[in-house]
């Protein structure tokens, strides 16, 4: 898996010293550019578009127009909704794009691009066509190319071929944008960029902006379909009804409108889109990337967070603490050649981790010595070695850096003595000789120990607090770590997360993940685990029924990235792993995953709130409309009635309601749960109202105008006295500004029907004192049959709640 030759940079040839700038400026004025946009969102025009030009918006312009041909020009206050509909779903989208795009500059990756003889990095978009691209391990391939240069270059193409084993690339071989390095460095040189490029071609299919695998925009169009086939009977019987009775043309024209416009869920798609597009701004504000808005959702299910240890727990940054010596038979430990060779192993690498990092920090004068073959670091293998040849500066030999119970018998005292440092929460390599080259096919052989080299990690300050709220809020996490157990175990107790019979070393276990459900069930920490167990212990708490969350900032976390749930990268991770992410914490930080958490759960628990609302809605016009046809008289609202019950019920609490904030868990089920709720109260709500209006109604010619003005009133009392009931049955539990909201909309409703400019201007008249008396009554018996259709559905999703 490794192949030799000098490292990376040792020698550049003139074909790879990269493009000139005039070279460069001719492709640019030719268009070679890699001229693919951040996000696979919508551009401006085609949020308008979207927005405008709506099944709905088009079902109210043609109902508006029936009402202007009437000259009733104030029935037409719904037509509003047109404007608000429209107008508020392109500013939340725009804002939200240039939240997505001015994150995803930031969050994007900046491949290090060779010119003139020398590299710097510049953004995915200012690379051209025949550009030498440098890459080193973590680094994504970001345009098709022709590797120039390779040092023991391993890439992953399983998101591209679905061939999960690493493919070693060759001077002369092809890459392809999408893949990822996870061994070696080396050069490549672009041959396809831009939309011409493979991973630019597959995400213009796959990227675009829908809600892909999402329950509640599957939820959301079963309602829809739902409610479709609700209105095309009751549509019908409308304006037949309507249109065949005694009444004037203008005047059936005006009720046969009051009958559909509340039919229509108008806002329900609307406060869906306003949630996730508010949700995207909120996370922007905490530097956190939504690469998928499905992400947002999945969120809100999360109740298992697997974190990797380094960069997520602990900073992820390293110094080095101590290199203790191992006295051994066949080592000087007189002179100073292990310092020499762990600068000589440092400086090798011409991109090094962090562990190589911190070793060079600690010694930055290279010894001089001349590589002839290189083993970069793998998280597979856990080990990384150079080969020195013999000359006037260098001890002949082979050296390799790696982990200590990998290298040595476990029962050794060097393995020992770094298995009780790491029991401290450090993190232990230990620096060797080999027998053989480090590029050869059995390598590394036997390895004689010289050094323990100890690397000091800080625990985050946040981290423990982190930990803490999700232990409140019923998620469960575990630390899957490519380091010693012992070391895993050391800080995940530091932060209070304890495992009883204590961490478990993961090369003790397979890589099936029906073989790993047990296991990972019931432990909290493991360590050694391979990018491969990584992948099947997410695999195996999915198929327990888990909704799983995977951070990861490293190379080795990018497969259990991309099957998780819901992968969450750091920023300064990998750009690998930014890839593969649905979400990016761009400030570094894991305490900001609680917040992501939080704004999931609010966004989709007050979705779920509102549709409770639009659906009843839905349900008692359509229930009123039939049962008016059925009866043959005629629909008892104007649609200025339906605007005040429309704005007053429904509307603004709605749209408050899908702001708030929520921290429940989001579950399955959620169009069972809207329908237990909405269709009793809209069942109710129609059938108290059409009651209302009976008792009420006087038939023939010789009933005067207030007559039928106060049984409008009346029918109008009793839905807006339900209606207000089950907003406030949707607002529970209740808060201050949850009472509030709903005794002002009360307030309100009152003031309408109170002073005379609100009686005139929407045709009320409540003075009859005993037909509002039978209104309220009706509202009262109504109330009561809402508040138990409510109590069965806390039943029943009682029963259905797991113990």
């Amino acid at each position: 898996m490794t192949s030799d030759g000098p490292a990376l940079g040792t020698v550049q040839s003139a074909r790879n010293r990269g493009l000139t700038a005039s070279e460069v400026a001719e492709r640019v004025h030719a268009g070679h550019t890699n001229d693919v946009p951040l996000t696979g969102g919508r551009s401006v025009r085609q949020i308008v578009r979207a927005n405008v030009f709506t099944r709905i918006n088009a079902i109210y312009a043609v109902l508006l127009a029936i009402i202007v041909s009437t000259g009733y020009f104030l029935d037409g206050l719904f037509g509003l909704l047109l404007i608000v509909n429209s107008g508020v779903g392109i500013v939340q989208e725009v804002r939200a794009k240039q939240t997505l795009d001015r994150l995803a500059i930031v969050g994007a990756a900046k491949p290090r691009v060779r010119r003139e003889g020398v590299s710097a990095e510049l953004a995915s978009s200012e690379v051209v066509l025949d550009d030498i691209i440098e890459i080193s391990a973590g680094d994504q391939i970001v345009v098709d190319g022709a590797v120039a240069e390779a040092s023991a270059l391993e890439v992953d193409e399983s998101m591209l071929t679905g061939e999960s084993d690493p493919v070693m690339k060759y001077p002369g071989d092809e890459v392809m944008s999408g893949s990822f390095v996870i061994a070696g460095n080396g050069a490549y040189q672009a041959t396809k960029v831009g939309r011409h490029a493979y991973a630019a071609r597959l995400a213009e299919e796959a990227s675009k902006f829908t809600l892909v695998k999402s329950e509640l925009r599957n939820g959301i169009n079963k309602i829809l379909m739902f409610v479709t086939y609700l209105l095309i009977p009751a549509g019908i019987l409308t304006i037949y009804n309507q249109l065949n009775g005694d009444q004037a043309l203008p005047e059936a024209l005006r009720g046969m409108v009051a009958a559909l416009v509340p039919m229509v869920p108008e806002g329900l798609v609307l406060m869906t889109s306003i949630a996730f597009a508010v949700g995207v701004v909120r996370l922007g504000r905490r530097q956190c990337l939504v690469q998928e808005l499905p992400a947002i959702e999945g969120l809100a299910r999360v109740d298992v967070v697997c974190a990797d240890k380094t960069g997520t727990l602990t900073e992820s940054g390293m110094r080095l603490s101590e290199v203790r010596r191992v006295v051994h038979k066949h080592t000087d430990n007189a002179d100073n050649t292990v310092e020499a060779a762990l600068a000589a192993l440092a400086h090798a690498d011409p991109r090094p981790n962090s562990s190589l990092a911190a070793i060079g920090e600690a010694f930055p004068e290279p010894p001089g010595w001349k590589a002839q073959a290189v083993a970069p670091f793998s998280s597979a293998r856990k080990w990384s070695g150079t080969s020195f040849g013999a000359d006037e500066h260098c001890a002949d030999g082979h050296w390799v850096l790696g982990a200590p119970d990998v290298l040595l018998d476990p029962s050794t005292p060097a393995a020992e003595d770094a298995e009780t440092i790491g029991a401290k929460g450090l993190r232990v390599l230990l620096l060797g000789r080999s027998d053989r080259p480090v590029n050869a096919a059995d390598a590394p052989g036997v390895v004689t120990p010289c050094a323990l080299v100890v690397l000091e990690q800080r625990v985050r300050a946040d981290a423990r607090a982190t930990l803490e709220y999700f232990a409140s809020q019923a998620v469960t996490v575990k630390v899957i770590s490519g380091d010693n157990a012992a070391s895993v175990g050391a800080v995940a107790s530091s932060l209070g997360l304890v495992d009883p019979d204590g961490p478990v070393d993961a090369r003790q276990l397979g890589e099936n993940a029906a073989d790993l459900v047990d296991v990972v069930e019931r432990t909290a920490t493991f360590g050694r685990v391979s990018p491969a167990q990584k992948r099947a212990m997410v695999g195996a708490l999915q198929s327990a029924g888990h909704t799983v969350a995977m951070t990861g900032d490293g190379v080795n976390d990018v497969l259990a990235l991309k099957d998780a749930d819901i992968g969450v990268a750091m920023g300064a991770g990998s750009s690998a792993t930014r890839a593969v992410a649905q979400i990016v914490l761009l400030d570094n930080k894991f305490a900001t995953l609680p917040y992501v958490v939080a704004e999931g759960r609010r966004v989709i628990g007050n979705i779920e709130r509102v549709s409770n609302l639009f659906l009843t809605k839905t349900v008692y016009s359509v229930l009123l409309a039939l049962l008016v046809g059925i009866a043959q008289v005629p629909y008892p609202f104007i649609p200025r009635h339906i605007t005040i019950a429309a704005w007053f019920t429904i509307g603004i609490p709605a749209f408050v309601l899908s702001l708030a904030p929520n921290n429940e868990r989001a579950r399955s089920g959620f169009v069972g749960r809207v329908m237990r709720l909405a269709v009793p109260s809209g069942v109710v709500i129609g059938v108290a109202t059409f009651v209302s209006y009976l008792l009420v109604y006087q038939p023939g010619p010789g009933v005067s105008t207030q007559q039928i003005t106060q049984a409008s009133t009346t029918a109008l009392i009793t839905l807006i006295t339900v209606g207000l009931w089950v907003l406030a049955i949707v607002a529970r539990p209740f808060a201050w500004w949850k009472v509030l909201l709903v005794a002002g909309m009360a307030g309100l409703v009152v003031l309408v029907f109170a002073l005379p400019l609100g009686r005139h201007f929407f045709e009320l008249d409540p003075s009859n004192v005993a037909w509002t008396t039978s209104a309220f009554t009706c509202g009262g018996v109504g109330i009561v049959l809402v508040e138990l259709a409510w109590w069965v559905e806390r039943v029943i999703a009682a029963r259905k709640t797991p113990s």
